[in-house]
């Protein structure tokens, strides 16, 4: 059975959130077709799809890129998720059983993961509880939306070095549902808030760069180099007590 354009632009997206596509990481359409056995055309139309939803761009010369997102892009990624999510939780009345057990056995296949050596696996499975969570609360819609986003946040991890924890975000899951499970809302809603705030502090974002840094620098004044003094006019010939018949004189 022929590969869907849906089906490539999910396995994108899994490959993104297991770190095993790096921000800026060329995705060529014929390689593509290669690997999936499909028509460039298939391809093309899965990688318009991710670009629509903000995870690949392109370039009219050069081709399909992961995005690498800037600065007010990781500012406005991590804003979006804390509305989503903390709406999510605020306008849930109660979460079921069977809700509750999804969410436990994610937790449990977290915790698996941590103690395996398979980091794209465990990257995935912790950016994947905020999809799963999403799903359990009801919204399927929300949890699409949710999975585009942390993508994007698992790019941002990456391209500005993220020093969270894997250990801590599993144990932030772990509060959150319990939270949930005996029905303190508001809790679970603050731990959210309080989890996706730790993970956005964690980037190691640097003060914006100075435009003019490299220009400024090369035409900062040399060392041990005397500055120019600047030339003195040369005073009149005769001083502001001189006639002006003698200085015509002078000048005739």
């Amino acid at each position: 059975m022929a590969i869907s354009a849906s089906e490539i632009s999910a396995r994108i997206v899994e490959a993104v959130m297991a770190q095993k596509l790096a921000p800026g990481a060329r995705l060529g359409e014929q390689p593509l077709a290669m690997l999936f056995d499909c028509s460039r055309t298939i391809v093309r139309e899965a990688l318009t799809r991710l670009a629509a939803r903000g995870i690949v761009t392109v370039s009219a010369r050069r081709g399909w890129f992961v995005i690498e997102p800037s600065q007010d892009e990781a500012r406005e990624a991590f804003e979006a998720r804390r509305v989503i999510e903390l709406g999510l939780i605020r306008s849930t009345d109660k979460i079921d059983k069977s809700a509750l057990r999804q969410l436990k056995a994610h937790l449990q296949r977290e915790k698996a993961a941590l103690k395996e050596s398979d980091v794209g696996h465990r990257s995935f499975l912790l950016g994947d509880f905020h999809v799963c969570l999403a799903e359990c609360l009801g919204n399927t819609l929300l949890a699409d939306t949710l999975r585009d986003f942390t993508a994007r946040t698992t790019l941002i991890a990456m391209l500005y070095q993220s020093t969270h924890d894997a250990v801590q975000s599993c144990e932030d899951h772990v509060q959150i549902v319990a939270a949930l499970e005996r029905g303190d809302h508001a809790a679970a809603e603050a731990l959210m808030a309080e989890h996706i705030g730790t993970v956005q502090s964690a980037l190691r974002v640097q003060a914006p760069a100075d435009p003019l840094a490299q220009l400024r620098d090369a035409l900062a004044p040399l060392n041990n180099t005397p500055t120019p003094k600047r030339r003195r006019k040369a005073a009149p010939a005769d001083d502001a007590t001189t006639d002006s018949s003698t200085y015509l004189g002078a000048l005739l």
